[in-house]
């Protein structure tokens, strides 16, 4: 089944480029199902990729996906054309009444400010809150998942000595996870990002559960023990060539970037990086979407007026 997206949106091309099946808001009109409502707050600058990005890893799936996308009210980027943001976007204010299946709240080049200092935080607040009662499981990443992982437990973030930027290699802590169905025992994922969270700070949480680790990048995956929230402090939904860009406008900003490392062959920056971890970023994002918002959702999320969960469907 596909992915329903807006008739016009730039995305729509990309993906049928690739063969990935996505169903236009026409057609979608005379099938009678009932699609997944997920909703996107996308904070990254750069949103028609991002929004590609994900789109991708949310088609990958039999079931029939419908999504919105928001922005903040209280930060409009500067980076998208405007005309993108009126005709796709919208704001907190248009769907604080609506229930949600599943919300991703992407990442945002806001980490060297404290939470409080990001222009939107308040707002930001106002969202993940909201989801408490009117979605279903939300899937935080990178900054969103250290932001809602201070917000919801009081988690704080670290800064890094340098960026923490490359592909590393994860083991699974909950390997009997439904969210690692059909992974390998080890596998990569990306990551970009100047501040971490700490095992540490985390496991004293009883609600929380780290699902999977990196020797050298540290905490990847943690969850709430119902599969209502996971955070993902990780890129997995990453272009091939998004790492190369950013080390790009790094060394064009003077800030002297390390090479990211084990992402380009012979850590060479002239050589074309390989997308290594494209498998287990659709496996993570499907995995996702059947165990715990497919499976668990009502229905009817309107008429519940609040999502209802199954204790058995839980993290494990």
């Amino acid at each position: 089944m596909p992915i329903k997206i807006s008739d016009s949106l730039p995305a729509r091309a990309v993906l049928e480029q690739e063969h990935i099946f996505v169903m236009t808001e026409y057609r979608a009109l005379h099938q009678d199902i009932r699609p997944l409502k997920i909703c996107i707050l996308n904070l990254m600058p750069t949103k028609i990729v991002t929004e590609t990005q994900l789109l991708r890893c949310l088609a990958n799936t039999p079931l029939q996906i419908e999504v919105d996308l928001l922005q903040t009210k209280s930060h409009v980027s500067t980076h998208t054309p405007e005309d993108h943001l009126l005709s796709f976007y919208q704001t907190f204010d248009d769907v604080k009444d609506r229930f949600y299946d599943g919300m991703i709240i992407t990442g945002a080049p806001v980490e060297h400010l404290a939470f409080e200092e990001v222009e939107y935080w308040e707002e930001l607040c106002r969202i993940m809150e909201w989801t408490k009662t009117n979605v279903q499981s939300v899937f935080h990443i990178c900054w969103a998942a250290q932001a809602a992982l201070y917000y919801h437990y009081g988690v704080k973030k670290y800064p890094l000595a340098k960026k923490l930027s490359g592909i590393f290699t994860h083991q699974m802590r909950t390997p009997k996870s439904r969210l690692f169905r059909g992974f390998d025992d080890t596998f990569l994922a990306p990551h970009s990002r100047h501040t971490e969270v700490r095992a540490e700070d985390i496991e004293k949480i009883e609600a929380l559960k780290i699902m999977s680790v990196s020797d050298e990048a540290g905490v990847h995956i943690v969850c709430d023990q119902d599969g209502r929230q996971f955070f993902v402090t990780g890129h997995s939904e990453y272009d091939a060539e998004t790492i190369r860009l950013e080390y790009e406008r790094d060394l064009q900003k003077g800030l002297n970037p390390d090479i990211p490392k084990h992402y380009f062959p012979d850590d060479d920056p002239t050589k074309a990086p390989k997308n290594m971890w494209r498998s287990h970023a659709h496996l993570l994002y499907t995995n996702w979407l059947n165990y715990f918002v497919y499976q668990t959702t009502p229905y009817d999320i309107e008429a519940s007026h609040a999502p209802t969960f199954s204790k058995t469907e839980h993290a494990e």
